[in-house]
């Protein structure tokens, strides 16, 4: 609160003074002390005028208009009256003999009443200066009283009564009270049904303790409030609002009471405001506000809620505290006083005056001073003294004007300083005034530039003329052109509001707009063109204008915001609403439009989609750019693009489409951003957006209308399209007919797509596809429509088999068979003809097609027929084409007698039908044989067992069980069968099939040996899928001879370990075998066992014994050199012989033979010196008789005449190290590792020569496998044979070097 002035004079010092507001203006305040005098000041504390007393002053009071004060004085008859409006003051004889106590005037009329202190009461009208007195009133002095609006006077005395006077001074009511009345007042109870609002309440202060509340209506039944003695005595009260009454207590205490009579007597609100004591309370109406004083402070509080303390004033001089206060009554001034007879005045309502120039505002600050402020450039505030307490401001570039009636003061703005240049007066009250950098316009009474006839001009400065002229319907209130004056805003006199362009001439209405509306402001954010707010006293509505927009120019409201109380707005700069408040601040708002403009951080994803969409409305993009990347989601950015495109922002639009991957729209855009013309850029904008009608009416009034067709044509909209084309292009139509024809065929017009397809053909040669399709369309819309022989006929005509086949089909659906089937035959469509042929019951039609028909349905349906009409040839051959194959079978057993056919048609099909057939035929011819063959084949396996019982045929049916996939019933069926018949193998066998592995193995035991021992076989079989170690024992017994004494093959034992997968004990069982067949001679057999038990623990990754793998290798030496020799490689021949003989005790059968051929080769091999050695041991007397005559002589000669020549073996290298050693040795004397050999020549593998078997994968060298292959086609490990083409020769031989555990 701003203080405004101070009044203090010697006179009043050391007593309180007393003073009283003019009312309703407040233009005057009145002021007296102990001087005998009653001075007045005006609003600023200037003294205007004194009025000399003859003594003190003992009440004082301004009529109901604040034009005449009217005073009583001590020892004086007279009523002092002082004329506000003159400055004059005269006197009006009271008639009064006695001394004048009371004083008070009318609150609705000019009548004063006047009282004296013997009761007396004298009424005095101001207008006619008729005196009424009345003697006797009270009886003793009258000391308060009140008027109601309704010119009733209520008065209290020390005689302790309360009269009710009308204006004529009669008493109408009368009541006493228990002490002496103060304070009295008149006022309105609070009720529930309020049935009038007459003032018919008086409530009085009685005896500065109770509150006395006396209805006029209800006299007889006053109400008497008390209170706590802790509050105090009463000082002052107030009725305001609905009936309530706030009270101040001495002790500083204010409470507030409600009078209706359910709340009466209970404290709605109490607060101790004042430490010592409260001398005065005040309530202003107009403001909303209360005041209590007390100490050296007041306080204010809103009376909306009242727990809110709107505002302190400390008066820290006045150490001997206040006395009173009172208000203006527009809220304007608070006037307070203090004890020892000084008086305060404060501010607490500004007028709200301001202007704003770009973004320099200037407001007023207090009653004679205004400031000017730049907040956006940041500019410190400038302070101005005024002469006058203005009506009006206005602020320009330089300048500055203040006003008030038809006066005008202007100031010049310097950059230091403010300087007054000169006052100018007008003809007439000045509404407004507005500034720019050179001229000044005032607006009074409709005249100068803009004046009030509804006419707006704009009128060009610099060449002094008109620009142009926009004449309203009604008259125009207030105009606000926005800063760059291109663009105007004007309020009407129906309270509507409108923009006006003055660049095109165009008008555009705001809508929503409120009739409540006081001004508008432009934003001035230049960024941020045409955005503008509305105001009122409530909310300020925020309004942009879209200039540029695919649907063409519009305002929208975007939002309202919340203006506080008695703010008025002056500026708008970026969202940012700067307002002027009561107290002569400024106070700076956003509007609720722009929350985008805060801190984001903190945001969750609805708030930031809530201030996308504000963005979007005001168009700022680039706020909405950063909004849509903390979201980051793609609806955002999809409204975004929308939005660009809906303004025509195509680069923006193109940026925020490739963000988030829209190439196609990019594409699009970056193809149109060139083109200027603003309707056939909207167009394709609104094309893009959807709205396909706009985009028509923009591309048409473009410099490009066909483009409308191209959209259309696009869109598929065929109808629009056709009416575009009749028009831009007529070349057009017969291909947009077709094309509208194939829709509306397509939802089942068929009349309308007839008339299209007959309006789209052309007859030119040059689009004879396109005719084509049009009279296949003709063609079928005409049977469609009925017209079936023109649409048969034109699709007969058509060279299209397509169109045969779909007329035929819409003919099928009309049940028009026979035309059906002639456009199938026509199309050739055979099976579809036939098909329809067959429901016209046209066999011979079916019988001409048949050769062409496919579909096994027609082909049964036709041999149905034939074979109903007893014609079985013709029957079959259509069931064969049937695939009917069970028909065919019974045709050929059951008419045809042609019983091998069925059977073989049974063999091809495998039909279970059919092989029932057969066997009943076989049955019946008594071939039981054939008939469980059958009935097997027919899966009738129970039949067929029955059969086979009946009639000795088990082994028939056994075979055939066998061989087909039957149950383990059928298999122990038969096996019961053989056992009960003590046909063991067969019993075995059986039980074997039907997982009886137990009942097997004895029947195969039990079974009479054959010379192939195949139930040995089977029972090694039979051991090992069983896996149990208990009938494994059982079996082992009887290999070995333990259960009948006779010891079985040893080759039965290592089968039934190689079935039990014991492949350890299969090797042992294996060596013995074989050392068996070697001691026998049989070395083909011995090679054969080693090699299979070999290979089989090669497969199963088991280590191989070592000999095993030297028995093998020795045995191959041996079948190699007998290779060698027959090939005639003596060389080759004698060293593997000479292996061999190095091992001559595994070959105890044939030691001479092979000595004697060991001698032979290595002469022939010229090995002089080996055929001596192995000679000399033939010489040997357990030898020598056995040797064979032919070659006995020959050797005792190499044995006389010994040679010691030798041919030095090759070397070559040892595969793992390398090393230099003969190619026949196996063991490398460096790394001591066993070589692995070749098997094709017995020598060691090398590296650079490697290949392997591609079925035994034994190693071989690759040129002299190679070699041998192309006389020999086995291979010399495992006989089978090798394709030459097949061998490869391996250059990384290292997973064959790998050293296997036991390996030779």
């Amino acid at each position: 609160m701003k203080q405004v002035f101070s009044l203090s004079e010697k006179a009043w010092s050391g007593s309180p003074v007393q003073f009283a507001w003019q009312k309703t203006l407040g233009t005057f305040l009145a002021l007296t002390g102990g001087d005998n005098a009653v001075k007045i000041f005006d609003r600023h504390g200037q003294k205007r005028n004194e009025i000399s007393l003859p003594g003190n002053c003992v009440a004082m009071d301004w009529d109901k208009d604040g034009d005449t004060l009217a005073i009583i004085a001590d020892k004086s008859s007279a009523i002092f009256l002082w004329d506000a409006n003159t400055n004059k003051t005269s006197q009006v004889d009271s008639g009064m003999r006695d001394a004048m106590s009371f004083l008070l005037w009318s609150r609705v009329g000019t009548l004063l009443a006047v009282g004296t202190s013997k009761g007396n009461l004298l009424i005095y009208n101001r207008q006619t200066s008729r005196k009424i007195s009345v003697l006797g009133k009270h009886t003793k002095r009258i000391t308060c009283g009140c008027w109601s609006t309704e010119n009733l006077l209520a008065l209290g005395g020390e005689d302790k009564i309360i009269t009710i006077s009308n204006q004529e001074g009669d008493t109408i009511r009368q009541t006493s009270v228990s002490s002496d009345p103060s304070d009295m007042q008149f006022s309105v109870m609070k009720t529930d049904e309020r049935v009038s609002t007459r003032e018919s309440t008086v409530s009085v202060v009685v005896g500065k303790k109770t509150l006395f509340l006396f209805n006029l209506n209800d006299p007889d039944n006053p109400i008497d409030l008390t209170f706590q003695q802790a509050y105090g005595s009463i000082v002052s009260y107030r009725w305001y609002g609905d009936g309530y009454i706030m009270i101040g207590f001495s002790r500083g205490c204010l409470v507030v009471i409600s009078t209706h009579i359910r709340e009466i007597g209970q404290e709605i609100f109490q607060a101790h405001n004042h430490k010592d004591n409260l001398s005065s309370i005040a309530i202003s109406q107009s403001l909303n506000k209360a005041a209590s004083c007390g100490d050296n402070c007041i306080k204010i509080h809103d009376l909306s809620d009242l727990r809110e303390m709107y505002a302190i004033i400390n008066l820290d001089d006045e150490n001997k505290g206040v006395d009173k206060l009172a208000w203006t009554d527009d809220g304007q001034l608070l006037a307070v006083s203090s004890r020892i007879g000084s008086l305060h005045v404060f501010l607490t309502k500004l007028p709200i005056l301001g202007d704003a120039c770009n973004t320099r505002i200037a407001y007023l600050t207090s009653l004679l001073e205004v400031t000017i402020a730049n907040h956006v450039e940041r500019e410190l505030p400038v302070a101005v003294s005024v002469e006058v307490e203005p009506s009006f401001v206005a602020i320009g570039v330089y300048h500055l004007a203040v006003g008030m009636n038809n006066r005008a003061w202007f100031y010049a703005l310097g950059e230091n300083n403010v300087k007054k240049l000169k006052d100018v007066e007008y003809l007439g009250t000045v509404a407004s005034m507005h500034l720019n950098s050179d001229y000044a316009a005032a607006l009074f009474e409709g005249k100068v530039q803009l004046h009030m006839t509804g006419v707006i001009n704009y009128f060009y400065i610099e060449d002094w003329q008109y620009v142009n002229e926009y004449r309203h319907s009604v008259s125009v209130r207030k105009v606000f052109p926005d800063p760059n004056g291109t663009r105007l805003a004007f309020i009407d006199d129906k309270s509507d509001g409108f923009v006006y362009c003055p660049v095109n001439d165009r008008l555009y209405e705001i809508p929503d707009f409120s009739p409540t509306i006081k001004g508008i402001l432009w934003e001035h954010w230049p960024m941020d063109k045409g955005v503008f707010v509305a105001f009122d006293d409530d909310k300020a509505y925020t309004y942009v204008f879209y200039k540029d927009a695919i649907q063409g120019s519009k305002i929208i409201l975007a939002g309202g915001t919340e203006v506080p109380f008695s703010h008025k707005p002056l500026l708008l700069y970026n969202g940012e609403l700067t307002c002027q408040t009561p107290s002569g601040k400024t106070n700076n708002m956003y509007l609720s439009t722009h929350r985008f403009l805060g801190n984001l951080k903190d945001l969750g994803p609805n708030e930031l989609t809530q201030m996308l969409t504000q963005t979007l409305t005001l168009k700022r993009f680039s706020e909405a750019w950063e909004l849509c990347r903390l979201l980051n989601d793609q609806s955002g950015w999809n409204e975004l693009g929308k939005a660009c495109l809906y303004h025509m922002e195509v680069d923006f639009a193109i940026r925020v489409y490739r963000t988030f991957g829209n190439a196609g729209m990019v594409m699009s855009l970056e193809q149109i951003k060139g083109i200027e013309e603003h309707n056939l850029l909207a167009g394709h904008l609104a094309m893009f957006t959807g709205d396909f009608n706009l985009a028509q009416d923009l591309y048409l009034a473009s410099s490009c209308p066909v483009a409308a067709l191209e959209m259309r044509k696009d869109l598929q909209h065929w109808d629009s399209a056709l009416q575009l084309a009749k028009r831009l292009a007529p070349d057009q139509v017969p291909f947009l007919s077709k094309e509208y024809a194939m829709q509306l065929e397509f939802t089942g017009d068929y009349s309308n797509a007839l008339s299209h397809y007959e309006k789209g053909i052309t007859g030119n040669n040059k689009y004879q596809d396109h005719d084509e399709a049009c009279l296949a369309g003709v063609a079928q819309m005409s049977i469609r429509v009925g017209d079936i022989r023109r649409g048969v006929n034109q699709a007969i005509k058509h060279p299209s088999r397509l169109l045969k086949r779909d007329c035929g089909a819409i003919l099928e659906n009309m049940k028009q068979f026979s035309e059906a089937a002639q456009l199938y035959e026509k199309g050739q469509y055979y099976d579809k003809a036939a098909s329809v042929y067959i429901r016209c019951k046209n066999w011979a039609k079916v019988g001409e097609l048949l050769p062409h028909v496919s579909s096994p349905k027609i082909h049964l349906q036709y041999a149905k027929a034939k074979e109903a009409d007893g014609r079985y040839n013709e029957a079959v051959i259509a069931y064969e084409h049937a695939k009917q194959w069970d028909s065919v079978i019974r045709l050929y057993l059951d008419h045809l007698n042609n019983p091998e056919k069925a059977v073989n048609i049974v063999r091809e099909t495998q039909s279970l039908d059919g092989a029932k057939m057969v066997a009943r035929f076989f049955l019946q011819l008594g071939d039981y044989g054939s008939a469980i063959q059958f009935l097997v084949m027919s899966k009738c396996n129970n039949e067929a067992f029955t059969l086979a019982q009946q009639h000795n045929k088990m082994e028939i049916y056994a075979d055939i069980i066998s061989s087909e996939s039957a149950t383990n019933e059928d298999y122990q069926s038969i096996a019961l069968y053989f056992e009960e018949e003590k046909k063991h193998f067969q019993a075995g066998k059986f039980f074997l099939l039907c997982g009886q592995y137990g009942r097997a193995l004895k029947h195969f035991m039990k079974s009479p040996g054959t010379e192939d021992n195949l139930a040995i076989e089977m029972a090694i079989e039979t051991v090992g899928l069983a896996k149990d170690e208990a009938l494994t024992s059982q079996l082992i017994d009887y290999l070995m001879g333990e259960s009948d004494g006779m010891p079985k093959d040893a080759k039965y034992l290592f089968h039934l370990y190689m079935a039990l997968k014991q492949y350890k004990e299969a090797a042992r069982t294996a060596i013995i075998i074989a050392r068996e067949e070697q001691c026998s001679g049989n070395y083909r057999n011995a090679h054969d066992v080693l090699f299979s038990m070999y290979s089989e623990l090669k497969t199963q990754k088991i280590k191989i014994p070592s000999e095993m793998a030297t028995n093998l290798m020795i045995l191959h030496s041996y079948m190699l050199a007998k290779t060698h020799i027959k090939r005639g490689d003596h060389m080759k021949g004698a060293r593997m012989l000479i292996r061999v003989a190095n091992n001559i005790s595994k070959f105890p059968s044939h030691v001479v033979q092979i000595l004697t051929s060991v001698v032979i080769e290595c002469h022939r091999a010229g090995l002089k010196n080996s055929a001596f050695s192995f000679a000399a041991m033939l010489m040997r007397p357990e030898y020598r008789n056995k040797i064979d005559l032919k070659y006995k002589k020959k050797i005792e000669a190499v044995v006389r005449h010994p040679s010691t020549t030798a041919i030095e073996e090759p070397t070559t290298a040892c595969p793992y190290c390398a090393f230099q050693l003969p190619e026949c040795e196996l063991l490398c004397p460096s790394c001591k590792n066993n070589l692995p050999y070749c098997i094709a020549t017995g020598r060691h593998m090398v590296q650079d020569d490697w290949t392997v078997c591609p079925h035994c994968d034994f190693p071989a060298l690759y040129s002299e496998f190679k070699n041998m292959l192309e006389t020999e086609n086995t291979c010399p490990m495992c006989s089978e044979r090798i394709d030459i083409a097949h061998l490869k020769k391996i250059n990384d031989c290292t997973q064959y070097l790998t050293p296997e555990n036991g390996d030779q």
